[in-house]
């Protein structure tokens, strides 16, 4: 098989090309920009004669789906271009995967959802987002579910790697520097190390698990927590624990988008499907230490 991985250079296409090194397919790794030491397939997927241009030549069967806008904050003031990387080019994608037959995976986020639930959010449950980021997240769900391409949609939660920018490298950051900071209490959810996340994607392509089983699916890792517990988490494991960190409601730090309060996502489904085991929040997190640290 031929897999084409667009955003490659961002923390989950980092990932991917971590376990895709233990593949006897051909992965294509493809970005806007280069990166330093990584092989890159430049590619603006925002151009759809370009991205069905690549996926005739290198006889693409895959296309994993990472790139996307994820400033949640600046989406607010910055729609066109988000609205153009988070619901146009999905749809390209998926026009892209459905002329040569081929899968599209694509990863969404759980602020599809409006945060008001009592209970982990499943996948069929309504849609209700409340930021423009959300809001074209939700609208490239769409554009992928309308174009007949075969899709599996990934939603995930509070992602983080050892690559790029993220909350995990955010604190360690702070805590490093900082005697005290101050860190959101009332927002509960799950993150999801980047790495497991592409674990799933690779077996699910590696395997040919999406064939007769197409749809929505919800992963992140097992358990939940709010962003204080997982600053002050990041801040034990790393011996960064002399900072003080102390708790904080939304309304006392403001942000130019609302994010949901509540949004652990149901993985029962991913579960029963893909057969998968799924790993604790705590237990990724203290890997994902280790190997920044290494």
């Amino acid at each position: 098989m031929n897999i084409l991985v667009t955003g490659a250079n961002g923390q989950l296409g980092r990932e991917l090309r971590i376990v895709a090194e233990r593949s006897d397919n051909r992965y294509v790794f493809a970005d806007i920009v280069p990166a330093s030491g990584l092989d890159t397939l430049i590619l603006d997927v925002t151009d759809e004669a370009a991205v069905c241009a690549a996926v005739r030549e290198y006889n693409i069967d895959v296309i994993v789906n990472c790139a996307a806008y994820t400033d949640v904050n600046k989406a607010e003031f910055d729609k066109e271009r988000c609205r153009i990387l988070n619901a146009d080019v999905p749809g390209i994608l998926a026009s892209a995967a459905k002329l040569v037959e081929g899968l599209l995976i694509h990863i969404s986020t759980d602020y599809v959802f409006d945060g008001r639930s009592d209970r982990p959010y499943r996948e069929d449950d309504p849609v209700c987002p409340e930021s423009v980021y959300g809001q074209t997240k939700s609208d490239g769900e769409t554009a992928v579910k309308d174009s007949g391409c075969r899709y599996v949609i990934i939603r995930t939660s509070w992602l983080y790697s050892e690559f790029g920018k993220n909350f995990v490298r955010t604190i360690l950051a702070l805590t490093s520097e900082k005697q005290q900071i101050k860190v959101v209490a009332d927002q509960t959810g799950t993150p999801t190390y980047a790495l497991d996340l592409a674990t799933l994607i690779f077996d699910i392509i590696e395997n040919d698990k999406a064939e007769g089983n197409e749809g929505v699916y919800h992963y992140s890792n097992e358990g939940a927590c709010t962003w204080y517990e997982f600053a002050k988490t990041i801040a034990v494991y790393s011996g960064h624990d002399g900072c003080e960190i102390l708790p904080c409601s939304t309304e006392e730090f403001p942000s130019p988008a609302r994010r949901p309060l509540f949004s652990v996502l149901d993985k029962s489904k991913v579960r029963y499907v893909f057969g998968v085991g799924i790993p604790q929040w705590t237990d990724s997190l203290r890997k994902c230490l280790n190997n920044i640290a290494e």
